[in-house]
């Protein structure tokens, strides 16, 4: 009943802040909701240079005098290290989306609740990790819209929408998924345990991950930057260097993981929509089956996959005797696909997130030391960029991504092991 009330009363405007409009917010809130709720929360998704100010405004007009308040931002979380410190010390929370998937709380439960995995998490028997989040163009712009008449819209079509106002930073994809979701992933697979699940004692793990994370050599990255085609046309998605496509190698110099490349792949407009985790275990010192593997002893790498799309899903690669008189191997999985599982309607990463924010819960949350580590790690290559000492690698909409994407994996000895 509530909402049907606001809905009537809800404006857009231009502007980083229209304090009459805010002033109306607060009489409303005060109106149609019950007085003694003593929680405000305030979600924002709009440009970062206006976060600030509509921050200090909602703080000054909008917030509850009698209980707690709380803002929620949207990622990218500032665009450096320095304006990234200014949202810290304005004490707003920043959600990403992405971390409310339930592979990324399944990281923990893995590795924490299962004997099996947790004496091989270190570099001893890891010899590399991979963290791969592809998005395809449907993915970006939904789906197709139904027309009564004429063609279905070709993928430049799309491009052009999905281009529109994306991205108006130089940075691109490294500080919208990079900075964020992906470093925070390597940071709960890669920390120590904590001492409790208590969310600051979580938080401190992950910091000391980041802060022991290498910073990224600029000779270790591969970005791209998508293009459309259209008969003898081409269209970028932009008119700089701000990429769509971020390719790298990390590593974290601690006891643990010591030379364990972290191979990070993320990209828009490609082929499919793809989100896992893939950890590779070393080759079976002197594997009396070697002979019978065949001829490419990497395929008989031991992997654990963590897979979200598409179909979420854990597998385990092993070796097996194919049935019969011969003794020959092959590498198999054991699949425990979810889908078949259980059979439950799963809640939206946001639903996870807000609950969490309602709960008090803030594991999934980035602190202020943890964004600071993570823009550190990434500092160098961002200076390149800054310079344009960095061009990013064109390639089409649709594809692979740039053709140098399997440079860093030669150059450090990996494998790429794809389906």
């Amino acid at each position: 009943m509530a909402f049907q009330l606001l809905s009537g009363s809800v404006h857009y405007g231009f502007g980083l802040c229209q304090q009459d409009k805010l002033q109306h917010l607060a009489t409303l809130l005060v109106l149609v909701f019950d007085t003694t709720i003593k929680y405000r929360i305030f979600y924002l998704s709009i440009p970062q240079e206006a976060l600030l100010d509509v921050a200090a405004c909602l703080a000054d007009k909008a917030q509850t005098r009698n209980g707690r308040n709380r803002i929620i931002i949207e990622k990218p979380f500032g665009f450096d290290p320095l304006s990234s410190s200014q949202l810290t010390k304005s004490l707003l929370s920043k959600i990403d989306h992405l971390l409310g998937r339930n592979i990324i709380e399944n990281l923990t439960v893995l590795r924490f609740s299962n004997l099996v995995f947790e004496p091989l998490w270190s570099r001893k028997y890891i010899s590399s990790v991979q963290v791969i989040l592809s998005e395809d163009v449907v993915t970006q712009t939904g789906s197709r819209p139904k027309t009564s008449s004429g063609p279905p819209p070709t993928i430049s079509d799309q491009v052009m929408v999905m281009s529109c106002g994306w991205y108006s930073d130089g940075y691109g994809i490294i500080g919208d998924i990079v900075q964020s979701h992906i470093l925070q992933t390597i940071a709960l697979l890669a920390m120590e345990p904590p001492i409790s699940l208590d969310d600051e004692d979580i938080r401190n793990e992950k910091v000391k991950v980041l802060r022991s994370t290498r910073k990224l050599d600029p000779k270790d990255v591969i970005l791209g930057q998508y293009k459309a085609v259209s008969g003898d046309k081409v269209g970028f998605h932009t008119n700089n260097v701000t990429p769509t496509y971020f390719v790298a190698a990390l590593y974290i110099d601690n006891a643990r993981w010591d030379g364990v490349p972290f191979l990070i792949t993320t990209g828009m407009g490609l082929i499919e929509h793809r989100v896992e985790i893939r950890i590779q275990f070393h080759h079976v010192p002197g594997n009396l089956y070697r002979e019978r593997l065949g001829h490419n002893i990497d395929m008989s790498t031991n992997e654990l996959i963590l897979r979200d799309v598409p179909d979420e899903a854990i597998l385990v690669r092993i070796n097996n005797k194919i049935p019969g008189l011969a003794l020959q191997l092959d590498a198999s999985e054991l699949n425990l696909l979810y889908k078949d599982k259980y059979k439950i309607e799963v809640p939206d990463s946001y639903e996870h997130l807000l609950l969490d924010v309602i709960d008090g819960d803030n594991h999934l949350f980035m602190r202020g030391d943890e964004l600071e580590a993570a823009w550190n790690i990434l500092s160098p290559v961002l200076k390149e960029i800054d310079k344009k000492n960095i061009s990013p690698e064109l390639y089409e909409v649709g594809g692979r991504g740039p053709i140098g994407t399997f440079y860093p994996w030669e150059k450090h000895g990996i494998r790429w092991l794809d389906d």
